[in-house]
């Protein structure tokens, strides 16, 4: 049987960045991020916590009219792509997501479950659900490929400040 993925329970946009800048401590070169979940999840606000946790000291917004922004942190860069407008998987490829990769620095893909096949097997995928408040969100993490299974014990460790607590169940993600 497979373990359930780490999830984690936020309150606020800001819990959501703080528990982005943390998983953004445990990201090497090459790591792609694979952000899902309904319009006004909260994606570009992890993106932001992310993008602070690289050591990225400007502001971060959507790039969905652009596609591509990139940020350059103290260690890593930050590829930050919105796949939203994009009709074809032929259209990410031609983005160079492969090089992108191969450079020194993390991609966090926007809605980038829509283009999976485009993007290959090492990613975690961040979901992003509502919960019962106006402001609450769950976030389920799963690691796909070795690179991210290898870190499946320290993901656990990391949301363990967001987990749901007792009684609380988190919503199916």
């Amino acid at each position: 049987m497979t373990p359930r993925p780490p999830v984690a329970s936020t309150s606020s946009a800001e819990q959501t960045q703080a528990l982005a800048e943390a998983l953004a401590g445990i990201c090497r070169a090459g790591d792609l991020l694979v952000l899902a979940g309904e319009m006004g999840a909260g994606k570009t606000a992890f993106a932001q916590g992310f993008a602070r946790g690289l050591g990225v000291d400007e502001p971060v917004t959507s790039p969905t009219f652009t596609i591509v922004r990139e940020y350059r942190g103290t260690d890593l860069a930050l590829h930050h792509l919105d796949v939203y407008r994009l009709d074809q998987l032929r259209e990410v490829a031609e983005l160079g997501v492969g090089e992108m990769l191969d450079e020194d620095a993390v991609m966090l893909v926007e809605w980038g479950d829509a283009v999976l096949p485009a993007l290959g097997d090492r990613y975690l995928e961040v979901r992003i659900t509502f919960g019962a408040g106006d402001d609450d969100r769950h976030l389920e993490l799963t690691a796909r490929g070795t690179a991210w299974s290898a870190r499946t014990r320290i993901l656990g460790e990391l949301v363990r400040p967001w987990a749901p607590g007792p009684g609380e169940a988190a919503a199916p993600c």
